[in-house]
């Protein structure tokens, strides 16, 4: 008789054991990491070498940075047991007005992105309050924002683009972080930045596994915790490397560490966190241990709406003008981002982490694709069919529980 990490008693060969167990318990999550490895390897080979190029590792960042940040709040709304099909347009709206604040009406970029982040707020509460209090079914308060932002997006840009905008909120989307070292050919700052943030996650993770074995909590076998750190502080390196030899990390990199680090610590460690998976896994039994539901549920929808009008301005930013078509379609991929990261339909399942990786399988098989040629048509029937086998997934899984 042996014992390993958790504390648990098997005979024969423990690791094996204890591994086993683990992919088990976590198989959705370390399933959609592999296969955002496979498909990046696999289109890596398909491009003949141009999908990891310091150029397109830099555009797929830039491509996918809004659906990320959307990704983040919509994982949080179904979580909570909703939906919200209005993103998109949400978006493109946002884009809209902070054109004609900026670029019509000459207002600060400071003043017009305050603005545009209150307006956010608001289209949000609108939208929370006929869920939250009305008990309104999401899906329909949603398609009809959809509807209504899609509209007043055309009304307000009269079926034209509008731009260009200041300098200033161009740098949101397509700025880089200075370089304070010396000039060569790798951009230093973006080195050291990569060297501090994989020094901070191993830290972190191996405070939080001390932790855990303190109180006797199971914790992840040795050798896939020591494969799991090596391979992150290779990918962070290898990623910054790569950025390192064009102009650096962009901005808005800069800002997706950050919202990332946030909603990683309000779904684990904050009460609203816990409360909003307890009120996508059992309304009932949250509201009768004390969660005002219909509040949490009103917030997760404000939330969803200030994010939706980050995720616009950064889209108008890239662009350098607002568009009638911006942000069309947006929302098929923020929500297929959400459930192909693990996220359940049922409510009260997903995570941070998940969420950003499912953003990437979206944005790595966009990008791989339209290298390799195929028409946007094939491209949104690959999509539908990814999205489709990921949710089929988490129906199989609750079936084995």
């Amino acid at each position: 008789m042996s014992v390993y990490e958790d504390g648990a008693r098997t005979t024969g060969f423990p690791w094996i054991s204890a591994i086993s167990k683990f992919f088990k318990e976590h198989i959705r999550e370390q399933g959609m990491l592999i296969a955002l490895v496979v498909i990046t390897v696999f289109f890596q080979i398909m491009t003949n070498g141009t999908l990891l190029q310091p150029l397109n590792i830099t555009n797929l960042i830039l491509q996918n940075s809004y659906i990320v940040v959307m990704a983040l709040g919509m994982l949080l709304v179904i979580v909570a047991g909703h939906i919200d099909l209005s993103v998109g347009s949400v978006a493109g709206f946002i884009g809209a007005v902070a054109a004609v604040m900026m670029v019509q009406m000459e207002l600060s970029p400071i003043i017009a992105v305050t603005a545009c982040l209150i307006i956010g707020a608001v289209i949000g509460a609108v939208q929370g309050f006929w869920v939250a209090y009305m008990k309104m079914p999401a899906f329909i308060v949603t398609l009809a924002g959809m509807l209504v932002f899609r509209g007043l997006t055309l009304v307000l840009l009269q079926g034209q683009s509008i731009g260009p905008f200041p300098v200033e909120f161009q740098r949101l989307s397509s700025g880089f972080i200075p370089d304070f070292g010396v000039p060569g050919d790798l951009h230093i700052t973006t080195l050291i930045i990569g060297v501090l943030l994989a020094g901070a996650i191993v830290y972190l993770d191996v405070r939080d596994r001390n932790n855990q074995r303190k109180f006797n909590v199971a914790v992840t076998p040795l050798p896939i915790y020591i494969i799991r750190n090596v391979l992150v502080v290779g990918a962070i390196m290898g990623l910054c490397y790569l950025l390192a030899s064009y102009n650096g990390i962009p901005n808005v990199l800069i800002a997706l560490f950050v919202l990332i680090g946030l909603y990683t610590f309000i779904t684990k460690r904050s009460v609203i966190g816990r409360r909003i998976y307890a009120l996508g896994g059992n309304v009932r039994a949250a509201r009768l241990s004390g969660v005002n539901t219909e509040r949490l549920t009103f917030y997760t929808f404000i939330n969803m709406g200030v994010l939706a009008a980050l995720a616009g301005m950064i889209f108008a930013a890239r662009l350098n003008a607002a568009t009638p078509k911006a942000g069309t379609g947006f929302e098929l991929d923020v929500i297929a981002a959400a459930f192909i990261g693990g996220a359940s339909a049922s409510g009260g399942v997903g995570t941070v982490i998940g969420a950003v990786i499912g953003a990437f399988v979206m944005g790595v098989m966009n990008n791989g694709m339209s290298i390799i040629g195929i028409g946007i048509d094939w491209q949104q029937a690959i999509k539908g069919l990814v999205l489709l086998f990921a949710v089929f997934f988490d129906v199989l899984n609750k079936k084995k529980g």
